[in-house]
């Protein structure tokens, strides 16, 4: 697979994300869910100002010279580009987190697919998340073991201390199994349009996941068990494809914009999925 093709597929997995409506609280063309600091234009200008980073990230892969051992090293380098990558993506929505948890889990995505693409023989998922796994092997225990509660802490790691969550990061050391045992799965059987096939794919990825902006602004870890059960009223009526499903999300994006909640932590997931979908041609 050629690194052009990967670095689009990050990109489109971006713009397809911010397309699908209506999401419970989020940002798509229809609404501004529950930010009321960004709308459909701020993801498209985030996503387009990416580019460059999964570029970057891409020929960080290809060009790696380690063994799989090594591969921890590669993620270190790649941490650097992400860091830049924010820098860039803050320039371009005035100051709006947009796509930071996309920046973390869709550049070792790309940088994995980049990897597999020099070194398997096939480019499939399995591969790919079997790199991704190298790559963090350590990765919690790094970033949370030795954290100081009196220091300036991110959502992520507050949630930590707090709860014991291990939130994307663990998602991601664990190669990301929320999109390999719900998302993909979904979007392998889902049919009707993309927009209905990804909204299924979602409400199934919100359903099984602890989604750590649902708990930061709830501040508590138990709307996800509330959430889980209206995910699973929504597919009991249809789902997408039903007027009774798609009427009961509709109102599913009332109430949680009236509760100020947002499912930013299933949208990165969703992100994944649709990129590993993208691999797979299966979207």
């Amino acid at each position: 697979m050629k690194s052009k093709i990967i670095v689009e597929y990050a990109q489109k997995a971006l713009l397809y994300e911010v397309s699908v409506n209506p999401k419970p609280g989020l940002v798509d063309p229809i609404s501004n869910g529950a930010h009321q600091d960004m709308d459909v234009f701020t993801f498209i200008n985030s996503s387009v100002s990416l580019y460059s980073y999964f570029e970057a990230a891409s020929d960080l892969g290809l060009t790696f010279k380690g063994n799989e051992n090594d591969l921890p090293k590669l993620f270190q380098t790649l941490r650097k580009q992400g860091q830049l990558a924010e820098s860039t993506m803050f320039t371009a929505t005035n100051g709006v987190n947009t796509h930071k948890g996309a920046i973390f889990s869709l550049g070792i995505l790309v940088c994995a697919t980049a990897y597999v693409s020099q070194h398997a023989r096939t480019i499939n998922v399995t591969n790919i998340i079997d790199v991704v796994k190298r790559m963090l092997a350590n990765l919690v225990n790094d970033d949370l073991a030795n954290l100081k509660p009196n220091k300036p802490l991110t959502a992520g790691q507050q949630q930590y201390l707090k709860y014991g969550k291990t939130g994307i990061r663990g998602e991601a050391q664990a190669g990301f199994p929320t999109v390999l045992q719900f998302g993909l799965p979904m979007l392998r059987k889902s049919s009707g349009t993309i927009n209905q096939r990804l909204l299924d794919t979602l409400m199934k990825i919100a359903q099984n996941t602890q989604d750590s902006n649902l708990i930061k602004r709830a501040h508590t870890p138990s709307i996800t068990v509330w959430f889980s059960s209206k995910c699973q009223r929504y597919f009991e009526l249809g789902g997408s494809k039903t007027a009774m499903g798609y009427q009961y999300l509709q109102s599913l994006d009332k109430i949680l914009i009236a509760k100020n909640l947002s499912l930013g932590g299933s949208a990165d997931l969703l992100i994944l999925t649709i990129y590993l979908g993208l691999v797979e041609d299966i979207l």
